[in-house]
């Protein structure tokens, strides 16, 4: 492969010269890759209508008094003007610090932490238990793969509606529980029963997309790494420990990393489940929903401060989770 050398410069044709400045450079650039830049284009302005311009004005919003009486708004053919304030950081201090912090924010705050830690635990091990179910040589394993996949498959809303019937006082399953004589908890209206449904919902709905991802992770295990191991004389729970679970560390990463980040976000099973007749199970995203659309007057500006904690939060959880991972990488395994 020969490569053209510019002899009046003695680079290769076609490499930025650093003396250009970088107008030149980016119209080089553009000639060069016009084609690419026009591909791209369509995509860079829907991110930008649908995903930038809402997280933009959503961030402006929090630093105001904003709600549905001061908001600009049209009243038949009277138009009338935006009377919102700038009030600076006020929000996010009344949020976290405020006279009704507690009630209204780390009250929601902690239940969202432990509804995400129990719903990504269970998703984890239960998906990991029929995905090493489902790796083995049973039959009808196909027929078992299509009907464990079903709950994942359904739209989220058709499960949660029939979960709510499920669960209603007079609903299927409490009517089973009263037939063998046992008692028959308020689901939809006891505040633990009501927390309780909820993570049992979610675990349903979340627990087919653990099982597929870990199910890929394990065929693409070695065999003979097993092989090696049993002929060394370890036993299933040390072929487990030492083989399996190091062979689904990358799957394992990606897949609790995505468990978090949408059971964190995880709205439409409370929302569809309770409404807003369940305030002791309402997570960050459903409250931050009820402040901005679920009361009168509609607080936006709270609410969007709510979605930025929220995003903040993420981001501060996704950073430090990608560093342990990588630090734990580095290490030799024992």
């Amino acid at each position: 492969m020969t490569v053209a050398i510019d002899r009046a410069t003695g680079k290769r044709r076609g490499e930025p010269d650093p003396r250009r400045g970088p107008f030149q450079r980016l119209r080089q650039g553009w000639q060069k890759y016009w084609y690419a830049y026009a591909m791209i284009a369509p995509v860079v302005v829907v991110i930008g209508v649908l995903v930038l311009y809402p997280l933009a004005r959503g961030f402006y919003l929090t630093f105001t008094d904003a709600n549905s009486l001061n908001s600009a708004r049209t009243i038949g053919v009277n138009e009338i003007e935006a009377t919102y304030e700038w009030i600076g950081l006020g929000n996010y201090a009344d949020i976290l610090w405020g006279p009704t912090a507690y009630d209204r924010f780390w009250s929601h705050f902690i239940w969202t932490i432990v509804w995400t830690v129990l719903c990504v635990t269970l998703h984890y091990v239960i998906g990991l238990g029929l995905a090493l179910l489902l790796n083995q040589k049973l039959r009808g394993r196909t027929l078992y793969r299509l009907i464990l996949v079903l709950p994942w498959a359904v739209p989220t809303f058709v499960t949660v509606f029939g979960w709510r019937f499920m669960l209603a006082d007079s609903g299927i399953i409490n009517n089973a529980l009263d037939s063998i004589g046992l008692p028959t908890p308020l689901w939809l209206e006891d505040s633990f029963w009501q927390r309780f449904a909820a993570v049992m919902v979610n675990t349903w709905c979340g627990v087919p997309f653990m099982m597929v991802s870990l199910l890929g992770g394990l065929q693409s295990i070695d065999s003979s790494l097993y092989e090696a191991a049993e002929m060394d004389g370890a036993n299933a729970w040390q072929r487990f420990r030492y083989v399996t679970l190091p062979g689904l560390r990358s799957v394992s990463s990606t897949v609790v990393l995505l468990g978090v980040i949408w059971t964190f976000n995880q709205f439409a099973v409370i929302f569809l489940l309770f409404g807003n007749t369940a305030p002791d199970a309402q997570i960050l995203v459903t409250w931050a929903y009820q402040l901005g659309f679920g009361q009168q007057p509609r607080d936006y500006a709270q609410s969007a401060a709510y979605g930025i904690l929220l995003l903040s939060i993420l981001i501060v959880f996704t950073s430090v989770y990608r560093r342990w991972l990588a630090r734990n990488e580095q290490q030799p395994a024992l």
